[in-house]
């Protein structure tokens, strides 16, 4: 059940961190935040970021085998990187639909997905 409370806190992680390093690229072609400068941006992006490491750290804690959780650091961190490109994907293909998916970025993907088998196995 850690394991499961685990990547759900890492998905939810991820989720703030990537509205925080990315969401304002969209909100200036909605029009908000267009007069908002670099600064500004950065209070802002680091308020969401604020969320991220509030379920960052849970997750590490909670996920970590010398902690009673499941995943060794090494897999604890594998897992966040196909978290964070799953979400970034999703992100994308949502909001950012004129950027192209391309065939090397499916094949990066599929790489990521080895790592974690490579990862995992005993």
């Amino acid at each position: 059940m850690k394991g499961f409370y685990t990547i759900l806190l890492l998905l939810a992680s991820n989720t703030f961190m990537t509205l925080a390093w990315y969401g304002h690229l969209k909100m200036k072609d909605t029009g908000k935040l267009a007069g908002a400068g670099l600064f500004t941006i950065i209070l802002i992006s680091w308020g969401i970021a604020f969320f991220e490491y509030c379920f960052q750290v849970p997750a590490n804690r909670i996920g970590f085998n010398e902690n009673g959780g499941p995943y060794s650091l090494w897999q604890l961190k594998v897992i966040q990187e196909v978290i964070t490109l799953s979400v970034f994907a999703l992100f994308m293909f949502i909001f950012f639909k004129n950027q192209p998916f391309r065939w090397n970025h499916l094949v990066g993907f599929l790489l990521l997905i080895g790592a974690v088998y490579f990862i995992f196995k005993k």
